[in-house]
């Protein structure tokens, strides 16, 4: 009952930017956390950035190896949620996807391809 769609994946070379977005419908269903994830090739999916969704809630939460280099957000509306990743390396290569866990259920995305190579 909630679907998530990821965009804003690439190609970029080290020390470069992107910002992925994560488009959500969720019908009515009441979404109470959202996240990013990435996942490297033979390896297991790493949390990246999570949140509670509620006005008010704590400022967003990271893995340490974002260093602060990344920073999540979401419009107004609580449709989009987006991952600024700044200076980019290539150990940040990996498939990147949105999750959300709402009552109900959870859902993820089908993930969106971040390529960190010079």
């Amino acid at each position: 009952q909630v679907t998530l769609v990821e965009s804003g994946g690439g190609l970029v070379q080290p020390g470069g930017r992107l910002r992925l977005s994560c488009v959500i419908s969720s019908g009515a269903a009441e979404i109470y956390y959202m996240a990013w994830y990435r996942q490297a090739p033979g390896k297991s999916r790493e949390l990246v950035a999570n949140t509670m969704t509620h006005d008010g809630a704590e400022p967003p939460s990271y893995a340490g190896f974002v260093n602060g280099r990344f920073t999540m957000s979401r419009d107004s509306a609580k449709t989009t949620y987006f991952l600024q990743m700044n200076s980019l390396q290539p150990e940040d290569t990996a498939v990147y996807y949105c999750y959300s866990q709402y009552v109900g259920g959870v859902a993820w995305g089908q993930g969106t391809q971040v390529t960190v190579s010079s």
